[in-house]
Formats: structure tokens, sequence, C-alpha cells
């Protein structure tokens, strides 16, 4: 304890002066006494003083004086104690002065203050014994022993951990709640980031914004959203099937030309619309049926609209990994269009081109699932994709009177119906040479097919 150091270093400083004082009395002790050869100066030596007496007086003196010191040590470890008690009470105080302001309340904030005005009271008057050398502090009002003021201190000390224990336990909830508010605060800035960026960038959507969605509040903006995230998928497949042709070593002019034969690209890098436009046509032909016009599909041609938004909700967040195991093939009819759609798309020629051999379309075929290479897992997301759109497509009621469709090649361009995918390319008048992605009817909504501009020419001629 630091009022026990006080102590001691005082003890250590009277130690020090005592020690002097018996210095300067060893002069003073008695000679001692050398007989003569002959009884002469006996007479005289028996009429000095008696220095047993003398000795008994010092010693009383030297006993005296160490009960003083003793006196005087426990009087400074009481003042010292009661010091260290009236500051550890004037923390406490203070630390309650400083809770009581968050959340405010004036009562607490009057009680503390009344406390801490009388504790700096008792301390100016311990201040001024220990100015004026008045160390018996007894007589001073609410004076403890050194043991009781140590027992007070601990208990101020103890009393201030616990308001400040309280005081972090009340900024923690605080932050909490502000945490809290600025989760929801962001969530709601993503769901809105999210809307600007499907506004912004069609290509560049999800579905992610239609977890709460229900059937009742279907409408066509739902309906492009999910559009909008197949066409993604579909554009990601096309560049990595053109990635597996130039591997391959195949002419991309030639198989862009044998996909529109009659039509001329006006530039090299629009061969992606032609590739674009051949996997729209496998995937969304017979896209207005039910059942795909798929044998292995017509358990959904008794599909209602209630049973195609299920599968919708269902199959929305499904992993892609799950469509090729075939996991969802009991309950669902995405694993049966995913493996007929594949081996409509994905010729014999082109899957030896790319992969050297037909081990594949037999696993395919044979029922047991798909290889889970990423060629593979980017065309299985496209068909998922394309799967949740039809059943978006048949969740609306009649009412809604949907259909899809695509331009004929010749037709003029209509800014209603049509969007020109290569604006740069089209001449003055230009017309369709034909469709990349079809589009689609909502009831009155019309969301736009995308077209490739064809300026008069046709296999080379004017």
């Amino acid at each position: 304890m630091l009022a026990r150091t006080f102590t001691k270093i005082l003890r250590r400083a009277s130690t020090i002066s005592g020690h002097e004082g018996m210095e300067s009395s060893k002069d003073d002790r008695p000679h001692k006494l050398k007989f003569s050869k002959s009884l002469e100066g006996y007479s005289s030596v028996l009429s000095e003083p008696h220095y047993g007496n003398g000795g008994k007086e010092q010693q009383q003196q030297q006993q005296q004086q160490q009960k003083l010191n003793n006196d005087r040590e426990t009087m400074v470890e009481s003042l010292f104690s009661n010091l260290f008690a009236r500051i550890s009470a004037i923390k406490a105080a203070y630390a309650q002065l400083q809770f009581a302001q968050s959340p405010y309340d004036p009562d607490s904030i009057q009680s503390a203050d009344q406390a801490v005005v009388m504790e700096l009271r008792n301390l100016s008057e311990l201040k001024h014994c220990y100015i004026n050398n008045q160390f018996d502090i007894h007589a001073l009002i609410d004076s403890k022993s050194p043991l009781e003021a140590q027992v007070q201190e601990q208990g101020n000390l103890l009393q201030t951990y616990k308001i400040t224990t309280r005081k972090l336990d009340s900024d923690l909830n605080f932050k909490e709640s502000v945490i809290l508010s600025l989760q929801a605060e962001l969530r709601e800035l993503d769901n809105q980031n999210k809307s600007l960026k499907a506004k912004l960038q069609p290509g560049r959507c999800s579905v992610s914004g239609l977890d709460d969605l229900h059937l009742s509040a279907l409408n066509s903006n739902h309906f492009l959203t999910v559009l909008q995230y197949a066409v993604k998928s579909i554009r990601s497949f096309v560049k990595l099937m053109v990635q597996e042709m130039e591997a391959a070593r195949w002419d991309l002019d030639a198989a862009a030309a044998a996909i529109h034969p009659d039509v001329v690209l006006w530039k090299p890098e629009h061969r992606i619309f032609a590739f674009e436009s051949y996997i729209c046509q496998k995937m969304f032909s017979d896209f207005h049926h039910h059942d795909y016009s798929l044998s292995s599909l017509k358990d959904c041609a008794n599909w209602n609209q209630q049973q195609f938004f299920d599968e919708f909700v269902k199959l929305k967040s499904l992993k892609t990994k799950h469509v090729l195991d075939g996991k969802v093939a009991a309950t669902s009819g995405l694993w049966n269009f995913c493996r007929a759609k594949y081996l409509s798309l994905v010729h014999q020629t082109m899957e030896v081109a790319f992969f050297g051999s037909l081990n594949h379309r037999s696993l395919v075929i044979s029922g047991r699932g798909f290889s889970d290479s990423e060629f593979f897992l980017a065309f299985a997301e496209m068909a998922r994709r394309v799967w949740l759109l039809h059943c978006m497509f048949f969740s609306f009621g009649t009412e809604m009177e949907a259909s899809i469709f695509q331009v004929r090649r010749g037709c003029r361009l209509s800014e209603v119906y049509m969007q020109n995918v290569a604006v740069d390319g089209a001449g003055a008048r230009p017309t369709v040479g034909f469709t990349v992605v079809p589009g689609f009817k909502l009831g009155k909504k019309v969301i736009q097919s995308k077209v490739y501009p064809w300026g008069g020419k046709l296999n080379g001629r004017s």
C-alpha cells in the first residue's frame, strides 16, 4: 500500500536521526575506570556520580523517543490511508457524475456532485493537517483508522470499476443499436443499388431482389429482371463456346455464315451476334408450350400457374452443381430440360472437335448426369436461367396474355418492338437481318427483341 510506503520512508528518516544522536552521546559516556596501584584515589572514585542511574534514565529517554516515533508513524500512516481513501472516493463520485450524463439523470448528477464537493472538502482538511505538521487526524470528522481507510479505499475502487463497467455496457449497447441501424440502412442501399444497376446495366443483373416475391405481386418488371438474368448467362456461354472453337481451330467466319447464310455481317466482331442468335434459337424453341414440346417434360403440360411459380421459387437459388448431379430430377423438370437442350444444341461434330470424343454425350444420353467441366457448368447455368424464365412466363394468369415473338428477316426496324444490337453498322434505312434475342409481350407491356440490322446486302449482293 502507498500509505505504508510513505510510513516506511518516514521511519527510515527517524532512524537515521536517532543514530546521529547516539553518535553525539558517545563522548558523554563514562570513561573506563583505571585502578591505581594504590588505593589513594578509591575514596574519590566512590564519591563520583553513580553512572548506573544515568544509564537507566538514558534508556527511559530512548524508550520514550521510540514511543513518540511509533505514535508519529501510526498517525502518518493513518493520514495517508485517509488521504488515499478520499482520493478514491472522489474518483468514484466523479465516475458516477460522468455516467449520469448519458442518459441524462439530474438526480444522480446532483448526488454525485455533492459527493465530489464533500470529499474535496475532507481532502482539503487533510492537506492543512499535513502542512501544519499536525498528524493527529482523529479530531477530524469522519476520520478512520488505517485499516478502515484501506477498506474504504478498496470499496471506492470497486465502486469505480462497477460504474466504469456499467458505462462500457451502456456504450456497447448503444454501438450495437447503431450497428443494427447501419446494417438495415446498408441492406436498403444495396437493394437500391441493385435496382439502379439493373436499369443502367441490363446485362449485369441477378434475381436476389426477388427473394420475397409472391405470386399475387408478380408483374412485367420481374419478368424483365429474369430475362436479363438469362441473357447474361447466354452471352457468357457463347464467349466460352467461341473460345473452344478457336482452340479447335475452327473458321469462325464460316461458322457464323452457316447460321445465317443470307446475311453479311458488317464487322468481324459481329460474329458474336450470330452465335448468340443460334443459342437463343435452340434454347427458346417451343418456349410458349408448357412442356417445351418435349416428351421428357410431359408432366409439365398440365402444370397450373401456381405450380410454375413454385418451381421458380424452388430453383432460383439452386447451385449449378445440383443441376449436373440430377438431385432435382425427381421433383423438377429442369434436369430433363437441361439434358434435352444439350443434345439439341451441342452437335456431335462440335463435341468431338471440343473434347476429342463423344464420351460426354454418352453420359448425358444414359441419364447418369453431366461432366463437371467448365463448359458443362456454363451450359447448365444457362439452362437453369432459361428454365426459370419459362416458369415465370407461365406464372402469369391468362389475363396477362403472355407471348413470345421474333422478327422476320427484312422487316423494317421498329423502336417499339425491336432493339438494334449493332447501330454503328446499320445503313440509312436498315431492316432486320436476324433476331438475336426474342421479344415478349405481357399484356400491354412490350419487351423489345434484339435484332441484327440488314442493310440490303444478300450474300454480298445489293
